[in-house]
């Protein structure tokens, strides 16, 4: 009898779904944060989802019609250059940031509206950059993200990009 209990406890400890694991960075409060993330200068952070390869990065946040606050995506390109970014088929409004290769905001496009025809406007930031983070229109003024900030990349350091 003792043994179908415990038997009983093993199997219930295992079909039970299991939370993912937290990815620490430091102590306390922080233990429970999700990675990857981009956090700006007054301490806001951004988890981002991933466009690594050409077709994510043409996907981009295509067709969304809202953004979870705290959340965005952050482009990766091979290597820095002048990346010019649209709203094709974007129904929301985005902040664009063009982030150097030592992650220091190099430009910012404040509340882009979603492109109403064709052709669509591209947004040039005349700069090179290595990545673009985009978030919810309004949220990098809010957040006194501008020009020069310095801006610091977590869970990020293994990316591949395609």
């Amino acid at each position: 009898m003792k043994a179908a209990f415990v038997l009983l406890l093993v199997f219930a400890a295992c079909s039970q779904p299991s939370a993912p694991p937290a990815s620490v960075t430091g102590t306390g409060a922080a233990a429970d944060v999700a990675l990857p993330r981009v956090t700006f200068p007054d301490g806001y952070a951004v988890h981002v989802e991933l466009a690594t390869d050409e077709a994510t990065r043409a996907q981009g946040l295509m067709y969304r019609d809202r953004l979870r606050d705290q959340t965005g995506m952050l482009f990766f390109f091979r290597e820095m250059s002048v990346h010019g970014f649209w709203m094709k088929n974007t129904l929301i409004p985005l902040d664009m940031i063009w982030i150097d290769d030592q992650r220091r905001v190099v430009h910012v496009k404040y509340d882009v509206p979603p492109c109403q025809a064709d052709p669509c406007p591209t947004y040039d930031p005349g700069v090179p950059a290595k990545y673009v983070l985009e978030v919810a229109g309004g949220v990098a003024r809010q957040h006194g993200v501008t020009q020069g900030a310095q801006l610091r990349f977590e869970g990020l350091d293994n990316v591949t990009v395609n």
